[in-house]
């Protein structure tokens, strides 16, 4: 079996909100200047913060979970990025514990050594006793040290580093600094590409903080991680979509987009074609369309008012060629999409229902898509709503919950959903579902309905 051995660190915290993405973008533009080659992973679903990562580091960043993509998927991924990486990096999600699979469990599997993110303003002593706590609830894990974010005095290190049980290093103390903390969003950070100047800043007083932090001694003193090669991963039907062309929306208002969903694609055979549907006229020469999650919501008047990517996209419905609309996309897709101001604009009417935003409340979770071509993992993250939409062909399948998950759309060949799918999970369902050839006819599908409900 293929062996590949590389440091690795795996960032993670007791907590949201302790700094664990300052932390891991810092450390990666530092070791990039540097002139090493680091490859960052982020645990769980999440398409903001890799974005800000991946600019950070210069290179692609994932995610990986242990549900969505499963064991053997993170294994290769991992192997790939040890032979050629000088460091991996892995940011955790929530909590250390939190989630099933949580961060504990993907660092655990692959025995990768953690450092605990803490902001420790308004505590002392108490770092000592959290970090014991975290280091003692479960014997599989590796606790390679504190990093103390918001560490606002010399003193308040020294009280911190006294208190911390003897086998668990200070590895580093960070100065509360608005200057190194990263903009958020109603759904979390702000997208990469809309702030990339303010960001540059941003990441380099992190690189600055951590190098003067004296972290670089700590990276020096990891051991390589003995990374094996997947056996087991779902295998690609070669080139299922060869000579096929998927043009994916791809701009401000549609960016929820996993590099690893793209790269399936073009593993199937598939070209891509990106568009935009906010400032493009027309679509690219394309077999099936892939209008994936973002911020529709954000930019409805400019959606709205683009009246010939609309057309275009419409006649393609009524050719009856595929389409995949996810989240963003099946507001996208709606009659209507009302923003965060009550104003309602009109979209696509490629399905019937309107959209609308809910303010803080929302939906996230693991959930399948049980489709006719097959069963696909994901993830929901939306905060907002469709009323007045059609009998669903079905519903998405909680991870550990028996409710029903988020409703599953199809009209004509637009399947439409909440769901945000990993397509690796399950390549021969997306080959089929993007494929000219429907898996199913009407009456196939009726019948698939009704076994779904």
């Amino acid at each position: 079996m293929a062996t590949a051995f590389c440091p690795a660190l795996f960032i993670a915290a007791p907590a949201s909100g302790q700094g664990k993405t300052t932390v891991t973008a810092a450390l990666a533009r530092l070791l990039k200047r540097q002139g090493k080659t680091v490859r960052v992973f982020k645990t769980g679903p999440d398409y903001l913060d890799p974005q800000i990562l991946s600019q950070a580091s210069g290179a692609p960043v994932e995610p990986l979970d242990l549900w969505m993509a499963g064991e053997a998927y993170c294994r290769q991924r991992f192997y790939e990025a040890a032979v050629e990486a000088d460091l991996i990096l892995v940011e955790g999600a929530m909590g250390l514990f939190d989630g099933e699979p949580s961060s504990a469990d993907l660092a655990a599997l692959f025995d990768i050594p953690l450092a605990v993110v803490m902001d420790v303003k308004g505590m002392a002593q108490t770092a000592g006793a959290v970090m014991a706590g975290l280091a003692g609830y479960r014997a599989d894990i590796r606790i390679a040290g504190l990093i103390a974010n918001s560490c606002a005095t010399a003193r308040h290190r020294e009280l911190i580093e006294g208190a911390l049980p003897a086998h668990i290093p200070l590895l580093a103390n960070l100065p509360r600094d608005p200057a190194l903390t990263l903009p958020e969003r109603h759904l979390g950070l702000v997208q990469a590409d809309e702030i990339k100047n303010e960001l540059e800043a941003r990441f380099e007083a992190g690189a600055d903080a951590v190098q003067a932090a004296g972290f670089l001694q700590a990276l020096d003193a990891l051991e390589p991680v003995s990374f094996t090669a997947s056996q087991h991963a779902p295998p690609v039907p070669a080139l299922a979509l060869a000579g096929h062309t998927v043009g994916v929306a791809r701009d401000a208002a549609f960016s929820f987009i996993y590099q690893a969903n793209l790269d399936l694609l073009e593993a199937l055979g598939a070209t891509l074609a990106f568009f935009s549907p906010l400032s493009d006229s027309h679509l690219p020469e394309c077999d099936a369309l892939w209008l994936p999650g973002g911020y529709p919501e954000l930019h409805t008047a400019a959606l709205a008012d683009n009246h010939a990517m609309k057309a275009a996209i419409r006649e393609f419905f009524e050719a009856d060629k595929p389409i995949l609309a996810e989240c963003g996309g099946l507001l996208y897709s709606l009659e209507t999409l009302t923003d965060y101001d009550d104003r309602c604009h009109a979209m696509l009417g490629l399905l019937a229902g309107h959209g609308a935003m809910r303010g803080r409340r929302g939906c996230q979770g693991m959930q399948s898509a049980t489709l006719p071509e097959g069963e696909i993992r994901g993830h929901a993250h939306h905060r907002s709503m469709a009323e007045g939409t059609p009998e669903p062909i079905g519903f998405g399948r909680r991870q550990r919950h028996p409710a029903p998950g988020e409703a599953i759309y199809r009209e004509r060949r637009l399947t439409a959903t909440y769901l945000h799918l990993f397509f690796p999970n399950n390549p021969d369902a997306v080959a089929a579902l993007f494929a000219r050839q429907a898996v199913c006819d009407s009456t196939s599908c009726e019948a698939f309905d009704h076994a779904a409900q």
